[in-house]
């Protein structure tokens, strides 16, 4: 059965409960905003392959939208949403209220201290999203601190996302192992989103071109140049009927770091276009050098 806190003090008292009725073995934690999809089904069956008790936490942080994005109209499913969870046996979902993650009030960033991600949080996603990265970290910080888990489970399709969170919890001495777990398509190669429901039939056909870009891109790497991967990536986006490209970039993994013109090894390409009226993101690992 699946226990629902909504206070810090449910949550304290229920996470307590469903440790001591286990064999002490990990804890997991998989954190969402909800709209729960087959990718958080993935987050939350890999985090229960290896861990004794399984946490979902479900809060749509509003720290890490922007005035004029779509926190209003971002989906917000919570039945379903339990549902999926009791049918995956996770053990207990944390769902509290704004009140309650932010108790000094909603954060207005002159009295509330937050987490800085530093200069990677103000680049790709960061530039087009001013604020979005200490927004992130900072709900990050404090779900681990409320959960207490010894690994927590995020997907790689937020790869920038992934980078900090991951560099937040070294550089700031989290005791948490942070799991990557690899991005889950449907069958035409569009990265599984809660902001997918925003797209109509032609939109979601648009859509396709994140991934064929990184398609092309992967297939120019080898043998090729960092410029010849971005242009391959912008050229089936640029191509594309209802696409609106926000960047295409070739990155370092380790440093986030936009690669040198000589660059060879493995690589990040990163994208993100408008399409229709949903922001997409993608992203994925090539190879550069001559083999």
């Amino acid at each position: 059965m699946t226990a629902v806190a909504r206070t810090r003090a449910d949550l304290a008292t229920l996470r307590s409960d469903v440790t001591r009725h286990g064999t002490l073995g990990p804890v997991a934690v998989v954190m969402t905003m909800g709209a729960l999809h087959a990718g958080h089904v993935e987050l939350i069956r890999q985090a229960r392959g290896r861990a004794e008790v399984v946490l979902v936490t479900e809060f749509l942080n509003p720290l890490q939208f922007a005035p004029g994005e779509d926190l209003s109209k971002y989906p917000r499913t919570f039945d379903t949403d339990l549902e999926l969870c009791r049918a995956e046996g996770v053990d207990l979902v944390f769902a509290p209220s704004a009140e309650t993650v932010y108790p000094s009030g909603y954060p207005s960033g002159e009295t509330m201290v937050t987490v800085s991600a530093g200069d990677v949080g103000d680049v790709l996603e960061g530039h087009s999203r001013p604020g979005h990265f200490d927004g992130v970290l900072t709900v990050v910080a404090k779900l681990l601190h409320l959960t207490a888990p010894d690994l927590a489970y995020f997907g790689r399709k937020d790869a920038q996302q992934l980078w900090l969170i991951s560099r937040m919890v070294e550089d700031l001495d989290f005791d948490v192992e942070v799991v990557p777990v690899p991005t889950v398509r449907d069958a035409t190669g569009l990265a599984l989103s809660s902001r997918n429901t925003y797209l109509g039939p032609q939109d979601r056909e648009a859509a396709r071109a994140l991934s064929l870009a990184l398609e092309a891109a992967a297939a120019v790497a080898l043998g090729g140049t960092p410029d010849d991967v971005v242009r391959a990536a912008s050229g089936v986006l640029s191509e594309t009927a209802g696409i609106d490209t926000d960047y295409v970039a070739l990155v370092d993994p380790a440093s986030f770091a936009p690669v040198a013109a000589d660059f060879e090894g493995e690589g990040l390409v990163l994208v993100a276009a408008q399409v229709g009226p949903t922001r997409l993101i993608d992203n994925a690992a090539v190879h550069l050098g001559k083999g």
